[in-house]
């Protein structure tokens, strides 16, 4: 089965890390689909260590891993349920490794988790246990062809398929006319968009995706820069600010290097 198309949007360096390590992204199974964007599946083997950034999406994640290293071996491998970051995230990869992921659509997540709000999870790493109904981490870690980790993170969630819910739905579908719409800027527009106020916005942003709307928007924004800056060495700055909806270019400057660490100048490439 094909897998979707690479998504590189959010990677820092990207085509150094693929050089790197092997990075898959595989689909679930259809009836996952409207809760989940996709499977990421990572091995690595390292002779050095290197450290992966990347500016998260507004996306929960379920994480199984496993990882050797010199003395240090975690072979039983474990799960975590990775809420949103909301900074700029790292990961230091040495020795070998191996990480299948799953990626909720932003505002897929709480139908299977739905005793807290999403922003409860934010800026968590915890136990998958503790969240939900994991998959064990050696059936789905252990097999050598990835058709068959992917059959096992299917096998385990379609046992999770939760009942309907509007609400869910109607975040998603927010979340992705931010994503798409680049007309929408401010957080009024959006709520006027949808009929809401802005107060009912925020409320359904914080229970059902884990962060506010003007995040979400701002984020956006950002990673939108930060493949600009990663392929184009020409981009003007000032017109891909007004473009975004950037008051001018010293803004836009300042939320990227806020957000990544360093200006965009320092992405483009040579």
């Amino acid at each position: 089965m094909a897998g979707p198309a690479r998504d590189t949007r959010g990677i820092v360096d990207a085509p150094d890390l693929f050089t790197r390590v092997q990075f898959r992204l595989r689909e679930p199974a259809p009836a996952l689909r409207p809760w989940l964007e996709h499977y990421w599946l990572i091995d690595w083997d390292l002779t050095e260590p290197y450290t992966s950034h990347v500016v998260p999406h507004p996306s929960v994640h379920l994480v199984l891993q496993r990882h050797e290293s010199g003395s240090r071996t975690e072979r039983a491998g474990f799960a975590e349920v990775v809420g949103i970051v909301q900074g700029l995230f790292s990961q230091r990869l040495e020795g070998r490794g191996r990480v299948c992921g799953v990626k909720f659509r932003p505002g897929g997540f709480r139908p299977f988790a739905p005793e807290r709000p999403v922003s409860a999870w934010t800026g968590q790493r915890l136990p998958a246990q503790e969240v939900l109904a994991a998959p064990e981490v050696g059936a789905v870690l252990d097999p050598a062809e990835e058709d068959a980790r992917v059959a096992a993170l299917d096998a385990c969630l379609l046992l999770l398929v939760p009942p309907p819910d509007p609400q869910a739905e109607r975040a998603m579908a927010l979340v992705e006319l931010v994503r798409t719409d680049r007309s929408l800027l401010r957080v009024d527009e959006l709520a006027r968009a949808e009929g809401l106020s802005a107060r009912s916005l925020q409320r359904l942003f914080s229970t059902y995706v884990g962060v506010g709307p003007k995040w979400v928007i701002l984020r956006y924004r950002i990673h939108e820069a930060l493949q600009r800056a990663g392929t184009d060495p020409e981009t003007d700055w000032a017109a891909l600010a007004a473009d975004l909806g950037y008051s001018d270019q010293a803004h836009l400057v300042r939320d990227f290097t806020a957000t990544v660490g360093v200006p965009p100048t320092a992405f483009a490439p040579h």
